[in-house]
C-alpha cells in the first residue's frame, strides 16, 4: 500500500492517530446547515410547522438514505485514491466532492429534464420550482435510459476488479479463483456484460428494449473510453513528471463512478418529494459523509487491514447494476438496495476479522 509515503489526507501529522469523530467533523457541519436549510425552505414553502418538520424529517432521510447507498463507493474510491498523489488526492476530495453534491445533485436531474423536455436551463429550474409534479414525472420516464446506462458501467467497475490475472487475495474462492483464470481471456468483462444486457433486453418490449440497449451501450464506452482517456493522461503527465500515479485520469474514473452510484440515489430520492432543492441537501448532506468515510479509510490503511472489505464493495457494486437493470421490470424499494449493499460489506468485514483471528492465532 502507497499510503504510508504520503502525508495524511487532511494534512495533519498525527494521521491514522487522529479519532473516528474528527474525520465526520465537516460532515456534521454540513448536517447542522443543510438541516437548518432544509427547515427554513419547508417553512418558506409551506408556513406551517408541520411542514417544516415534513421537510426536515425528508432531508434526514434522503441523507441516511444516500449514506446507505453509497458506503461501497467510499470504499472503491478509498482503494483508488491510494494510488494517487497527495496532491491529486487533495484536489479529489475538494473539487471531486463540489462536483458530486452540485454537478450530480441539481445539475444532473435539470440536464435530464432539458433533454427530455427540450426547453431551456432555466425554464427547467422554473419547472422544478413551480411545477414538481411535472418535473418528477419526467425524471421518472428517464428512469429507463439512465438505469441502463449506470448498470453497464457499474457491473464493468465490479467485474474488472474480479477479472484481474494478478489479483491474489480471494473471498469468495470457488468464485473468484475461476474469474482469475479466465481473466487472460482479453475482453472477458466485456462480453459477460453485453451478454446481461442482451438477457434483460429481451424482457423488454419494442422500443424499450432498443432504448435499454442503446443506453446500455453507451454506459460501456465510457467505461471504455474513461479507462483508455484515463491511461493517456497520466501517462503523458508521468512523462512530464517522474513517478506521478493516478493523476488526472484517476479523477476523471472517480467522477463518472460517482455519477453511476448517484443515479439510483437520485431518481429513489423523488419517491419522497418532488422538490429538487430538497433532494439536494438531503443527498448534498449524504455525500459529504461518503468523503469523510473515504479520508478515514484511507488515512488509516483500512483497505490493508481488513482484506476482504474491498471485495464485499465490489459485490455489493455488482448487485447494485444488477438492480439497476432489473428496476425497469420490477420496482425494488430503495432500502432493499441499500441494506443489501451494506450486508455484503458487513458479511466481508466479518469474513476479515476471523481471517485475521485465525492468522494472528497461528503466528
Amino acid at each position: 500500500m502507497q499510503q504510508g509515503n504520503n502525508p495524511p489526507l487532511g494534512g495533519s501529522t498525527s494521521g491514522t492517530h487522529r479519532p473516528t469523530l474528527h474525520y465526520f467533523k465537516w460532515s456534521f457541519i454540513v448536517t447542522a446547515l443543510g438541516l437548518a436549510l432544509g427547515a427554513a425552505l419547508g417553512w418558506q414553502t409551506t408556513g406551517t410547522i408541520s411542514g417544516t418538520l415534513t421537510v426536515f424529517f425528508i432531508c434526514a432521510v434522503l441523507a441516511v438514505l444516500e449514506i446507505s447507498l453509497s458506503f461501497d463507493n467510499a470504499i472503491v474510491n478509498a482503494n483508488k485514491l491510494k494510488e494517487m498523489t497527495p496532491k491529486w488526492q487533495r484536489r479529489f476530495l475538494t473539487w471531486g466532492i463540489l462536483i458530486a453534491v452540485f454537478g450530480m445533485r441539481i445539475v444532473f436531474p435539470l440536464l435530464i429534464v432539458v433533454i427530455a423536455a427540450n426547453i431551456g436551463p432555466w425554464q427547467a429550474m422554473v419547472m422544478a420550482a413551480s411545477q414538481p409534479d411535472e418535473y418528477s414525472r419526467i425524471m421518472h420516464d428517464a428512469h429507463l435510459p439512465i438505469a441502463a446506462f449506470g448498470g453497464t458501467f457499474l457491473m464493468m467497475v465490479g467485474l474488472s476488479f474480479f477479472f484481474d490475472h494478478e489479483k491474489d487475495v480471494h473471498w469468495v474462492r470457488w468464485l473468484e479463483d475461476r474469474m482469475q483464470r479466465y481473466a487472460t481471456i482479453r475482453g472477458i468483462e466485456v462480453a459477460v456484460v453485453l451478454v446481461t444486457v442482451l438477457i434483460f433486453s429481451r424482457f423488454l418490449g419494442g422500443a424499450e428494449a432498443q432504448i435499454f440497449f442503446q443506453s446500455a451501450i453507451w454506459g460501456l464506452l465510457t467505461f471504455l473510453l474513461v479507462e483508455v482517456l484515463g491511461g493517456l493522461l497520466d501517462s503523458s503527465q508521468q512523462t512530464l513528471q517522474a513517478g506521478a500515479k493516478g493523476g488526472i485520469g484517476a479523477f476523471l474514473y472517480l467522477e463518472v463512478l460517482d455519477a453511476s452510484f448517484s443515479f439510483d440515489g437520485v431518481i429513489g430520492a423523488f419517491a419522497l418529494t418532488h422538490n429538487l432543492f430538497v433532494i439536494a441537501i438531503g443527498l448534498g448532506i449524504g455525500a459529504m459523509y461518503v468523503r469523510s468515510m473515504t479520508i478515514m479509510l484511507v488515512e488509516r490503511g483500512t483497505l490493508a487491514e481488513y482484506r476482504f472489505l474491498e471485495h464485499g464493495a465490489f459485490y455489493a457494486i455488482i448487485a447494485l447494476s444488477v438492480i439497476m437493470f432489473v428496476q425497469p421490470l420490477v420496482h425494488i424499494p430503495e432500502v432493499i438496495t441499500g441494506l443489501g449493499g451494506a450486508t455484503l460489506i458487513g458479511i466481508s468485514l466479518w469474513s476479515s476479522i476471523r481471517w485475521n483471528r485465525k492468522n494472528h492465532a497461528r503466528a
